[in-house]
């Protein structure tokens, strides 16, 4: 199942999209909040990146793509599956709103800021700093509605197989 997430999140990228919609982020979280496996829902985000990457990097980049910036990008979609951590065992539909808007934000706020500090594109003063900002918000607006569109879908399709399937059900804790 984790190979099929995978692959299904890695070919997600490679069709056409808006940029900074795509279900990485979604599935980050969607696997911190609900794979059992620690390793399973920082690995599973990362693999998809990585396949993603290498994949564009050779048939769309003529290059292999992972620049530097990428080292910041996939540690956001590690505090994005850190972020479903924390709400493993209290989710609602709030928290996972909650969750998913904190990662959105954290990704907006820290890849952006790299941008700006790599120099090339603004200059490294505050005004710079402000037009790098200014410059990435319908990058944002694109990464909020791709977040809360794939966020609900994961989180919508898991729920319905949860009250459905009773294998899928967390097993009740046992009286002592």
């Amino acid at each position: 199942m984790l190979a099929g997430i995978i692959l299904a999140a890695a070919l997600a990228r490679l069709l056409p999209h808006p940029p900074n919609a795509t279900p990485i982020a979604a599935i980050a979280l969607f696997g911190g909040a609900c794979f059992r496996g620690r390793w399973a829902a920082f690995l599973v985000p990362l693999g998809a990146m990585l396949l993603s990457d290498v994949v564009l990097g050779l048939t769309r980049y003529q290059a292999y793509s992972l620049f530097p910036l990428q080292a910041v990008v996939y540690a956001c979609f590690l505090a994005e599956s850190a972020l479903g951590r924390l709400i493993a065992d209290r989710r609602s539909v709030w928290r996972i709103g909650a969750a998913g808007l904190a990662g959105s934000l954290v990704f907006f706020v820290v890849t952006n800021f790299a941008v700006w500090v790599g120099g090339t594109l603004y200059p490294l003063t505050a005004a710079g700093l402000v037009e790098c900002y200014t410059a990435a918000i319908p990058y944002f607006r694109n990464t909020l509605l791709g977040d809360a569109v794939c966020i609900t879908i994961l989180f919508s399709v898991l729920a319905l197989l949860e009250n459905r399937a009773a294998w899928m059900r967390e097993p009740a804790p046992r009286a002592a």
